[in-house]
């Protein structure tokens, strides 16, 4: 296992900074899921950890050492990538083993290490197959085995599972998470992919144009947002936002949760508007609402069994004691902040 520190990392292709002084701390054993937009430099930070690129400046510590000018091969890290990157012409136990022989490891503690590893993935009936004959989750896990093999400090997976079909990531996401039980090894994983961020990570950075924008445990976030870009980012679908001034609170905006949104009627409707798109998902059925006043549908979820038609006019009512208020910069605001602003 192996602790990391990042400490004001950036990183610039030229004249262009795509990482403007990130910081974090992980621990020892700790699954850290990065999630952020296209462009806002998660991969990026991944290949200057693995030390597939340079850090312009900053420092780069693992386990007390400072690895900035340490080679990738040095750095006790392995890396699966989303291409998975297996040798065509190579079996599955050769493409496992690969790295090991280039090391020079003795050959009988190779073959103890792949059978170890694809005992621990299911593939020991599949070790004499090519690439071509093993289907994309198949292929994942040599991909992965070929990192366990080599005992690395620190495992880095950058969107691993973004080539599969649904389907395969459910199983893929219950194999890495069996695996992150298994090994306790340190991990780094990067995805797009909301499921994958909140049921694998033991702490999520959320990053946006280079910057970490919060960092906690999934639920911290989704429960208590730092901000207006994190409380759109973090949840499916995502946090609604009405003006404040339609709630009379304090703030310029209110984020409420679909979940926290209700039909109501009569003197009990804080909002009013027509229903423009239902979706039905078996057990859940989500209503995207135009407000009156406000440009923004809203999305409600509901019990499956509603009753609902496109164009009809219903009233919804938030649930006060799940609001998050927003000054006009997207900070998030206290109550105590909240209070002054509406007085």
């Amino acid at each position: 296992m192996a602790r990391l520190q990042l400490r004001n990392i950036r990183k610039s292709f030229d004249a262009v900074e795509i990482l403007h002084g990130v910081d974090l701390d992980v621990s020892d054993g700790e699954f850290v899921v990065f999630v952020g937009p296209s462009g806002c430099g998660k991969s990026t930070l991944l290949r200057l950890v693995c030390g597939l690129d340079d850090i312009t400046s900053g420092t780069l510590v693992i386990d007390d050492e400072i690895v900035n000018d340490v080679p990738p091969a040095k750095r006790g890290i392995a890396m699966v990538f989303q291409s998975y990157a297996l040798y065509p012409h190579m079996t599955v136990a050769q493409n496992m083993a690969y790295a090991l022989k280039l090391a020079g490891v003795p050959r009988a503690e190779i073959d103890a290490r792949v059978k170890a590893a694809a005992a621990t993935l299911r593939l020991d009936t599949l070790l004499h197959r090519k690439p071509r004959q093993l289907s994309g989750g198949q292929r994942q896990r040599v991909a992965i085995g070929r990192a366990i093999v080599r005992e690395p400090r620190i495992f880095l997976f950058d969107e691993p599972l973004s080539n599969l079909d649904a389907a395969l990531r459910v199983d893929m996401r219950a194999e890495i998470a069996a695996l992150k039980a298994r090994l306790g090894v340190t991990m780094f994983y990067v995805t797009h992919d909301q499921v994958e961020a909140m049921t694998l990570a033991d702490k999520i950075v959320v990053m946006n144009a280079g910057r970490i924008e919060q960092v906690g445990a999934p639920l911290d976030l989704y429960r208590a947002p730092a901000n207006r870009f994190v409380a759109r980012f973090i949840g499916s679908p995502r946090m609604n936002m009405i003006p404040a001034a339609l709630l009379d609170l304090g703030g310029a905006e209110i984020g409420v949760r679909p979940e926290h949104v209700t039909i109501a009627s009569g003197g009990k409707a804080a909002l009013e508007g027509e229903v423009r798109m239902i979706e039905h998902l078996g057990s859940d059925l989500f209503a995207h609402v135009k407000l009156d006043r406000a440009e923004e549908l809203v999305i409600a979820r509901l019990d499956g069994q509603r009753t609902l038609k496109v164009g009809e006019r219903i009233g919804l009512a938030p649930d006060i004691d799940h609001l998050h208020r927003f000054d006009a910069e997207g900070r998030r605001l206290t109550a105590d902040e909240s209070h002054r602003s509406a007085a």
